[in-house]
């Protein structure tokens, strides 16, 4: 039988359900996944501001992206309402990530991965009567779903046809990221156009799902 809405989760089962949706990411692919306390995720209008300058090539292109995305002001609103969620990285070589190497062909497939990762642990939780989780992912889903064709969320009376798998990534709707990852231990690097696959241990695909 599928568990029924309940007014309150007690809180030895909701550490129970974290840590199951803890160990599924990892199943799942993940390089590491963490429980975290809402307190940690830094929403910063400084994020969406790198969103446009540099424009990043997705801006505009999707409905999951700014300024389509979610704004900060609500999404610090949505957040306020969440006591944890599961945060999730994958480490990507960095052959893959940086340097003349590295081609969107190349960092795709980590992006499609943290898409369903996230998209999975959403689901499950839903299923599990925490049917308000909501799951961000890394990088415009348009870039990863829908590379050769317009937005169908942005045309009138249609929908996005990758419903359940397409999240606004976590710096479209302000999530500091970077920040948040040195938060948890996790090394995070900024890497650019210039950034050499030397200079570099890993670089890093993260999602997060608000669970609760």
């Amino acid at each position: 039988m599928a568990p029924k809405i309940t007014l309150e989760v007690p809180e030895d089962d909701l550490k129970k359900s974290l840590e199951e949706y803890r160990l599924y990411a990892l199943r799942l692919g993940a390089t590491d996944a963490a429980i975290v306390t809402t307190d940690i995720i830094i929403i910063d209008e400084r994020v969406v501001a790198k969103c446009a300058y540099p424009k990043c090539v997705g801006y505009g292109t999707s409905a999951n992206c700014p300024p389509h995305a979610m704004g900060v002001d609500q999404m610090r609103k949505v957040v306020d309402r969440f006591r944890y969620g599961i945060f999730v990285k994958i480490e990507v070589p960095p052959h893959d990530i940086a340097g003349k190497e590295a081609t969107k062909k190349t960092r795709t497939p980590y992006q499609k991965k943290i898409a369903e990762i996230v998209s999975k642990i959403e689901a499950r939780a839903f299923y599990d009567g925490y049917h308000l989780a909501v799951g961000f992912g890394s990088g415009s889903c348009k870039r990863i779903f829908c590379p050769d064709v317009e937005c169908t969320a942005l045309i009138p009376g249609k929908s996005c046809p990758h419903l359940y798998k397409a999240r606004s990534s976590m710096e479209a709707v302000g999530m500091d990221a970077f920040t948040m990852s040195a938060r948890v231990g996790w090394d995070i690097y900024p890497i650019g156009r210039s950034t050499s696959s030397e200079e570099i241990p890993h670089g890093l695909m993260l999602g997060l799902v608000l669970v609760y």
